[in-house]
């Protein structure tokens, strides 16, 4: 594709001021409700890499000897920072990448959740103390940063994923490398700047746009100590492959397929609300989405039939109204896909989907009445009667497609669950109390709700799944981030008195 050189480029930023790529190619960045091209990015280049991690290597001595007080107060004016912006960020979230402006809003809290877990900072780095493990010695451990860390991060999430990475990294004593998503790229430059206002010094934080290379260039690079990843299943199995194998830390954070169980006890109204949100909201676009509703005995015919009046009642177009300072919420449930081509990978799910025998049941692949001609847009589709082995079921479709498998017995709901090879999010609708006991302690998978649609955790604890929906050892954010982007160091002391006090060593054999 050429891009008129007309168009803005999206730059980097490396060492505390923006700048311009060696890369000469060059890809669109869309507004998906309009179809336009607003901007262009780089797709990467090696240089760029290595001026971005060569000014977080040289910032690290300096930060990663601030006190942990003065860490969290940068992030405490950071926070502040992007409450005073809160709607300009949801506008760039929504103008990149589609989703509409109450979940756009909606990601950047859960984003600034994290940023203020991170200002615990001096609690969360407190190590452990033991007086008298022998005559005289002390022992004591406590954490240090690894060095120059990188997060690459999806489209879907282009505010809230860098932020479940950045100020947990930040407060521990690392310097940073982003590389975002080149569909959406503009919210790591906002976070770059408010960082930067905040008083984090020059060079901590830096983003590197591009695609493929820059990955590459940040798995192999040998200054880069751990890399954070959050997307498909395939590039996660490959930088936590490529990452571990040059000796680097890996959180690899893949795809989804989750389930929600209906059981013919639930409340009927409270499930399809959960339902419809969970499925339709953002357009299917987020890797904690409800993309199957297992229906169990005969709550299956009412179910599909309120799920269906639901979808076919979506109220789908842009997400923002007005500009400048006029934007606002156009009140819509739920925006265009990403681009074009996502679409077009949507649909074919769909078709897929029919020519292996399921009912459709809403059919959303016709543009809706009303969207810009040019958005990337369809509307929701539900499918029933489906079995294990359509390729609906068994892969992520990233989109608004609800399936619906219909079982007898809970046991035949926890066995179709467990045995896909996706084990991200679940959740199960019931009133009684020990099925859904029952549910959370058999289940295998990462993050359970009961009578939650979205079980994502708090910023307090941690995120991530099971299966093929993560590799490496530690979960993000909350305490498993803590350990991700620091090393344990463990010391034993003694001080030896005067000779004339009597002062013996003396260490415990172990027998």
């Amino acid at each position: 594709m050429t891009i008129s050189s007309s168009i803005a480029s999206i730059p980097n930023w490396i060492s505390g001021r923006v700048a311009s790529s060696d890369a000469t190619e060059m890809s669109p960045v869309f507004n998906p409700a309009t179809g336009l091209i607003t901007a262009r990015v780089s797709v990467g280049h090696l240089k760029d890499v290595a001026a971005a991690v060569a000014a977080a290597k040289a910032a690290f001595p300096a930060w990663s000897s601030t006190t942990p007080l003065r860490r969290a107060r940068v992030m405490f004016k950071f926070k502040e920072l992007l409450e005073r912006d809160a709607k300009k960020i949801a506008a760039c979230i929504s103008s990149e990448h589609g989703k509409v402006f109450s979940d756009a809003m909606g990601e950047f809290t859960r984003g600034l959740e994290v940023v203020e877990f991170a200002c615990g900072a001096p609690q969360l780095l407190k190590g452990e103390f033991s007086e008298q493990v022998g005559t005289g010695i002390d022992a004591y451990s406590f954490r240090q940063p690894l060095g120059v860390v990188a997060g690459i991060t999806p489209f879907n999430f282009p505010f809230m994923v860098p932020l479940w990475m950045i100020p947990v990294a930040l407060v521990c004593g690392n310097t940073f490398v982003l590389k975002p998503s080149e569909r959406d790229p503009s919210c790591s430059l906002l976070i770059a700047q408010l960082l930067q206002e905040a008083g984090l010094p020059d060079g901590v934080f830096n983003v590197v746009q591009g695609g493929k290379i820059a990955v590459d260039a940040l798995l192999h690079h040998p200054d880069v100590q751990a890399i954070s990843f959050v997307g498909s299943t395939p590039i996660a199995q490959y930088i936590y492959a490529t990452g571990t194998a040059a000796g680097k830390r890996v959180q690899a954070l893949g795809g989804a397929k989750n389930h929600l169980v209906v059981m013919p006890d639930a409340d009927l109204q409270q499930a399809v609300d959960a339902l419809t949100g969970a499925a339709f909201g953002s357009a299917g676009e987020r890797c904690m989405a409800i993309s199957v509703a297992v229906a169990v005995g005969d709550i299956a015919d009412a179910l599909v039939a309120q799920l269906a009046e639901r979808a076919r009642a979506l109220k789908i177009g842009a997400g923002l109204i007005g500009s400048g300072e006029n934007l606002a919420d156009s009140g819509m449930d739920m925006g265009p896909l990403v681009t074009s081509a996502h679409l077009a990978k949507v649909k074919e799910y769909v078709d897929s989907g029919v020519a292996q025998g399921a009912t459709l049941v809403v059919d959303g692949r016709n543009r809706p009445a009303g969207v810009p001609q040019e958005g990337f847009f369809m509307g929701g589709c539900l499918f029933d009667h489906v079995t294990p082995q359509m390729r609906i079921y068994q892969e992520e479709i990233f989109g608004p497609v609800l399936v619906v498998l219909r079982v007898d017995t809970f046991e035949q709901a926890l066995a179709l669950i467990n045995q896909h090879a996706f084990g991200n999010g679940t959740a199960i609708f019931t009133r009684n109390g020990n099925t859904a006991r029952e549910f959370v302690q058999r289940i295998e998978v990462g993050m359970v709700g009961v009578n939650v649609p979205i079980p994502v955790p708090m910023a307090f604890h941690s995120f991530g799944g099971w299966k093929k929906s993560l590799f490496g050892d530690h979960h993000v954010y909350g305490p498993e981030g803590i350990r991700f982007y620091t090393k344990l160091k463990a010391v034993m002391q003694r001080w030896p008195g005067d000779a004339k006090d009597g002062a013996q060593f003396f260490m415990p054999t172990l027998k």
